[in-house]
């Protein structure tokens, strides 16, 4: 029969204090309490651990040995509850974060720094990747989380993070690259660069409805893999753009970023709301603080 974890802890407490009355107070039980468990306890492993007698209470030769296991043993079920209570706050375990490539840039840096100064022993993990994998892998629960730009898709919960302008994208010496600022309108009938439809059609649909409010249908000459490729026609004098103005910290020559009226982007956290897991909480609690205090479209 095994001793029970109580009675090794009360068993530590009377050889630490070599008294049961005080021993007691210290456990807060009743005194007769705990004599009655100490000797159950001897019964279940037939020895005597305590010898009591006018002069006190003494540890057995048996009790001196089976101490430090005893020890052992409600030192590591405390270490244990504390592991899972740690746990179940979020203040451990592993967090597999995806940052859309071109959100990377300004929203990686400040977002994994503060979290990990707030929750140390947590394993971090960070990707940066196309919106197709990160949607994917959200759903999929390779990634906890993404920060990425709407439109996403309905089954994933997000969190507006940051709000910036959206720019029209000119290469430098264009005639309209001195204007304060543009409307859409104004590129009616530029060439230009646009990512692939396939890679990401909720995007392109909201693309389209813009064009579509502005009057015109984009004469679209070249589509590029991505923002750095899209960033690097514009310069080649390929054609003209629009995006989040905090795309220019990822080409500085050759280009101009020209803000168009009324024009916004939105920088969200996105997570698949079926996920229960206190790393995500910590994370998004993160994320909000952080969003309220900096603007993260210059962070990085």
């Amino acid at each position: 029969m095994t001793p029970e974890l109580r009675q090794l802890r009360y068993f530590v407490a009377v050889a630490e204090h070599l008294s049961f009355s005080r021993a007691a107070v210290a456990l807060r039980i009743a005194q007769q309490s705990l004599s009655q468990q100490i000797a159950v306890l001897e019964r279940t492993l037939g020895v005597r651990l305590f010898d009591r007698d006018t002069r006190g209470t003494r540890l057995t030769e048996l009790g001196q040995v089976f101490l430090p296991e005893a020890r052992a043993v409600v030192a590591r079920a405390e270490q244990a509850v504390a592991t899972v209570g740690r746990a179940a706050r979020g203040e451990t375990g592993r967090l597999d974060l995806a940052f859309l490539i071109s959100t990377a840039n300004y929203m990686l840096p400040p977002v994994a720094r503060a979290f990990q100064q707030r929750f140390p022993e947590v394993e971090l993990h960070t990707e940066d990747v196309s919106i197709g994998q990160l949607v994917a892998g959200l759903r999929e629960g390779r990634y906890n989380a993404g920060f990425t730009r709407p439109p996403l898709v309905p089954d994933l919960a997000t969190r507006i993070l940051a709000t910036e302008p959206v720019c029209a994208v000119l290469p430098t010496g264009h005639p309209l690259a001195d204007r304060p600022e543009l409307h859409l309108r104004d590129l009616a009938e530029e060439p230009w660069v646009l990512t692939s439809r396939a890679s990401w059609p909720p995007w392109h649909r909201k693309y389209d409805h813009d064009f579509q409010q502005a009057g015109f249908a984009p004469n679209v000459v070249r589509r590029a893999t991505g923002v750095p490729n899209l960033l690097g026609l514009v310069a080649a004098g390929i054609g003209v753009t629009r995006l989040a103005r905090s795309a220019q910290s990822l080409r500085r020559t050759g280009v101009v970023f020209i803000p168009l009226v009324g024009d916004e982007a939105k920088t969200v956290v996105a997570w698949n709301p079926g996920t229960d897991k206190p790393v995500l909480r910590n994370l998004l609690d993160v994320a909000t603080e952080l969003a309220t205090a900096t603007d993260l479209t210059h962070a990085g």
